[in-house]
């Protein structure tokens, strides 16, 4: 199984030309099957990819509910197992797909996680504007909820991508699909005072990436976490805040301004208008919160 994932792997890399990000998703839950097989086999050898059958895979979901993972992970898991069988059944190395007689476990919808907008404010605010380091952190948070980014697409952005007299970033999101997303003058300033505060660094590494690290290489995901929790720490928030919650915020806080769920959809990179709408129901919870607080007979 391990040979046949492998070679899946690299067919998603480079001829899908898959980004990073989604390539290191299916390793991992790839390599989670492979793993729960030779347990399983009891020291003996595990079955290949023609002598997995349905049986072999719920076993392997019971596993993971043991474990305590959560739905949609088990869920995201049997997706990739799917889909490395499809592949290798248009190739001809297998004669089935086990994974398709496996429905997904049931998911309870959760709602997203989102912060007020005193609380975004005090979290942008947060990095010190006076260091390198603050300039850099400030301009990173501002651009994530001025414009909804997904952390990966913040990551991913180069210099050549901004376009701050028009206040819009060019992002390639979810399948590679490029949109065009604007931001707001906060953001614009914190982008101006980071850029001319990197130039020097920026000029000595010859790296293309919006935002660097010290060093003068491309920041990743980590890295955003870890600035992020720097700046509820300074903030002094009562919980921590995943990344995640500054694009669920930012689309929480556009809808109950007024903005057109379908314009939400595009400035976010949604395919399916279904994913947006689940903001929709946390303004609601918003407006049942006011109108308990608020009503005279409420």
């Amino acid at each position: 199984m391990r040979s046949a994932a492998q070679r899946f792997l690299s067919h998603l890399e480079e001829d899908l030309d898959r980004s990073r990000e989604t390539v290191r998703a299916y390793r991992r839950d790839l390599l989670d099957l492979c793993l729960f097989l030779e347990r399983a086999g009891g020291g003996r050898r595990p079955p290949g990819p023609r002598q997995v059958k349905a049986g072999h895979l719920r076993a392997w979901v019971g596993d993971m509910h043991r474990r305590g993972l959560s739905a949609t992970t088990i869920a995201r898991r049997l997706s990739a197992v799917r889909s490395l069988f499809r592949w290798l059944a248009r190739r001809g190395e297998v004669s089935a797909n086990p994974a398709e007689e496996l429905a997904n476990p049931k998911r309870a919808e959760r709602l997203p996680d989102r912060l007020d907008v005193e609380d975004v404010a005090a979290v942008l605010e947060a990095p010190d504007a006076g260091t390198a380091a603050g300039r850099r952190d400030r301009a990173l948070l501002e651009l994530l909820y001025g414009a909804g980014l997904r952390v990966s697409e913040l990551v991913g952005l180069d210099v050549d991508d901004l376009h701050l007299r028009e206040r819009t970033v060019r992002v390639l999101g979810k399948g590679r699909k490029e949109r065009i997303v604007p931001f707001g003058r906060r953001a614009a300033a914190a982008l101006r005072a980071y850029l001319a505060a990197s130039a020097p660094l920026r000029e000595r590494s010859g790296s293309a990436a919006l935002f660097l690290n010290m060093r003068g290489g491309r920041l990743t995901d980590r890295s955003v976490r870890r600035i992020l929790d720097r700046a509820v720490r300074r903030a002094a928030l009562a919980r921590g805040v995943h990344p995640h919650a500054l694009r669920h915020s930012f689309a929480t806080h556009m809808l109950e301004s007024g903005m057109d769920l379908r314009a939400i959809q595009e400035l976010l990179g949604h395919a399916r208008l279904s994913t947006t709408q689940r903001y929709t129901k946390l303004s609601l919870e918003r407006v049942l919160d006011v109108y308990d607080a608020s009503h005279p007979r409420a």
